[in-house]
């Protein structure tokens, strides 16, 4: 119905769409119809930035009515015409000019930049899958920190739960950053995958409902791993990320202050046997851009630290017959037949035996840890 028609050859398959106009956008998104035209400046006067509004010819011949070429090699975002008409037709193209713009180290022109912030609203007529494929992309981009920080008003449209953190200064010696201008240097710092940077930029989020300050002024967030990890979660849903990607932000946010710098072999491997191999090695590269995006870590230092820790994990997964969870000699389902009530508290129980038998405290044989496990069940102060 948009006219484009899909030609096979050999294993390739490719998108032919006649030269179209469009009708009036009646939603930020759709235009109400398609008009087919035999005009190609026309065709091109219909698409967002000047940088995507580029033709070629069979002889590869550059055809270009709206200054692609200048912008592309000057490092421009621009949008094509009327930038309020542009980004009007569909709201959508806010967040692509800003995901060009991380992608390319590009500067936005005013008049784009401008209609951006003036429009910025209309987001909110966007569907969420939409806004999570440009924000995804937005935030792989080379200057994600620097679009992010210019237009912070867009993201707070799209991202009302990072609202809070802009301008929420830490009163913290170790942090120069207030906490939105940290998770976006965390950003920067991050390696470029989507899990870890979206973790990176919600890793705090929490931290403005966890802030207090002591007797001498100097801020503290006791419990923002876990009250992130609260708000981190529903917001990826929102979003409609997978529930991989979902689970596995959300535990990388949860456990992003767990001790790791330098560790003992004894706890890296509970660590181990608990999250797994990637996560840690995952929580290790935040951890890095963490440190650094307080703007007072030395980087010699981290490397050195965390290096340690790497190879330790090295050492660990090279060793045959390393101790897991699953080698212990009681199950869930075990705890489960002892009366114990499916959910956190199964987990909480086997880590703790898990504990005991790494320590030597406990033998991993079964009769003793349902013995042990009874005990715990009828200690207080363990619930």
């Amino acid at each position: 119905k948009y006219g484009t028609v899909t030609v096979l050859r050999g294993d390739n398959a490719y998108e032919v769409t006649t030269f179209r106009g469009e009708g009036e956008y009646t939603d930020s998104r759709h235009p109400g119809q398609i008009r087919f035209l035999d005009s190609l400046y026309e065709d091109l006067a219909r698409r967002d930035l000047s940088i995507n509004a580029m033709a070629a010819d069979s002889d590869g011949v550059v055809i270009d009515h709206f200054d692609g070429l200048h912008d592309l090699r000057h490092g421009f975002i621009r949008a094509v015409g009327d930038p309020t008409e542009r980004f009007t037709e569909d709201a959508l193209r806010i967040l692509r000019a800003l995901r060009f713009a991380a992608r390319f180290d590009f500067t936005m022109e005013p008049r784009t930049a401008q209609a951006i912030h003036d429009l910025k609203d209309n987001l909110l007529r966007v569907s969420s899958e939409r806004i999570r494929k440009e924000l995804s992309g937005l935030l792989l981009g080379k200057a994600a920190q620097r679009i992010m920080e210019e237009f912070s008003d867009v993201i707070a449209v799209i991202l009302p739960e990072l609202a809070p953190t802009m301008g929420f200064e830490q009163h913290n010696p170790h942090h120069l950053y207030d906490v939105y201008g940290h998770s976006l240097r965390c950003v920067a710092h991050a390696p470029k995958t989507e899990a870890l940077r979206i973790a990176a930029l919600l890793h705090d989020i929490g931290k403005p409902h966890c802030f207090h300050r002591d007797e001498k002024g100097i801020g503290h967030f006791y419990g923002h791993p876990d009250k992130s990890a609260e708000i981190c979660e529903p917001l990826l849903r929102r979003l409609h990320y997978d529930n991989k990607t979902i689970a596995y932000v959300t535990t990388l946010v949860r456990e992003h202050d767990v001790y790791l710098q330098p560790t003992t072999e004894k706890s890296l491997r509970r660590l181990l046997s608990r999250l797994g191999e990637e996560i840690i090695r995952d929580l290790i590269a935040l951890r890095k851009a963490d440190a650094l995006a307080t703007g007072t870590a030395k980087i010699e230092e981290l490397d050195e630290s965390l290096g340690e820790t790497l190879a330790l994990l090295d050492k660990l997964l090279s060793e045959e017959g390393r101790f897991t969870l699953s080698d212990l000699a009681i199950n869930g389902n075990d705890l489960i037949e002892l009366g114990v009530p499916r959910g956190q508290l199964i987990g909480k129980i086997l880590n703790r035996l898990f504990d005991g038998v790494i320590d030597g405290i406990y033998q991993n044989q079964r009769d003793s840890l349902v013995q042990h496990a009874q005990n715990l069940l009828k200690d207080p102060d363990f619930h």
